[in-house]
């Protein structure tokens, strides 16, 4: 029973640099959104195209060389759920973006673990590690600084605002059905490749209400966004989360996540040349560290209660 326990340790660790390494890619995916000037809307629909052709292009080379079918209706109803609140973000979020500043849009965005945390313990009787947890307000308040701290990046307006918190609480009904639907057995490979093409149900109707007359790209910049978009956050960002949900307390992936906005501002102000002043930094330092202390306290607190169960007789 020891080494057994043991043996998870590791998992949830890979789980939680997972969700490190999901934000990197959600962080860089802002900058990559706003390169080539086309409607969010519509880079998103492009972008759930193109990765639905490479996740199940992954899914025929592995039934071609291992014989894996695909996926069962039983499986593709437990997706569902999660794909449809899943294109509902995407979709909105993008067309956010461009409707309200980045300081309301990553504030915003902050604030998802506050709908996650009780959420978890009520849908899935997760009891947060409060000692790890609590480090998660260092990066809210590096958040703060780095927000209020930084130059004005757009106009802020109510309707950009409300849009936002719908993309929000579709993410978080996202995290909720997905975790659900990953409970059940479904591979990582099984649940994006029904994800992304599930997911063009609700983004479409989006994309046509905000976007119908360019619909179509008609730039190499824009396909250019769109290629690496789709593999940036259609297959390694997602994929990480997705990944890490077998063993990560949603809590936990919520305040992990609450690094992006620092990453966000870094990554543009490195590939697009926006402004980053020096008081922003301190801001940016407490995000990342408080990131890291919750994965940090969260191991170690495993680890510990691993140790306890152990030692017990069997």
């Amino acid at each position: 029973m020891g080494s057994g326990n043991r043996a998870r340790i590791p998992q949830q660790l890979i789980g939680q640099l997972a969700v490190v390494g999901a934000t990197t890619c959600f962080g860089l995916s802002y900058s990559v959104i706003k390169w080539p000037g086309t409607s969010g809307s519509v880079i998103a629909w492009w972008r759930l195209a193109v990765s639905t052709v490479i996740w199940w292009t992954i899914l025929a080379i592995r039934r071609q060389r291992r014989g894996v079918p695909f996926p069962s209706r039983a499986t593709w109803r437990a997706v569902a759920p999660a794909a449809l609140f899943f294109g509902l973000n995407i979709s909105v979020l993008f067309t956010a973006v461009t409707r309200t500043s980045v300081a309301h849009t990553e504030f915003i965005t902050a604030l998802a673990p506050v709908l996650l945390i009780p959420a978890g313990f009520v849908l899935f009787r997760e009891r947060p590690q409060w000692r790890a947890l609590r480090w998660g307000a260092l990066s809210f308040i590096g958040i703060v600084i780095v927000l209020a701290a930084g130059p004005s990046n757009g106009v802020a307006t109510v309707g950009g605002d409300l849009l936002m918190i719908i993309a929000v609480s579709a993410y978080v009904g996202y995290l909720l059905s997905a975790k659900r639907a990953r409970s059940v057995g479904i591979s990582t490979v099984e649940f994006m490749s029904i994800m992304m093409p599930v997911a063009l149900i609700t983004a479409t109707p989006v994309a046509l209400a905000v976007s119908a007359d360019e619909f179509i790209p008609s730039s190499g910049t824009t396909w250019a966004a769109i290629s690496i978009l789709a593999v940036l956050t259609g297959m390694l960002a997602h994929g990480f989360v997705v990944y890490a949900q077998r063993t990560v307390p949603i809590a936990t992936i919520g305040v992990i996540q609450s690094g992006q906005p620092a990453q966000s501002t870094f990554w543009a102000w490195l590939f697009l040349g926006e402004t980053i002043s020096l008081t922003q930094v301190p801001g940016m330092i407490l995000v990342i560290a408080g990131s890291a202390l919750v994965v940090w306290t969260g191991q170690r607190r495993h680890a510990g209660h691993s140790r306890v169960t152990s030692d017990q007789p069997t």
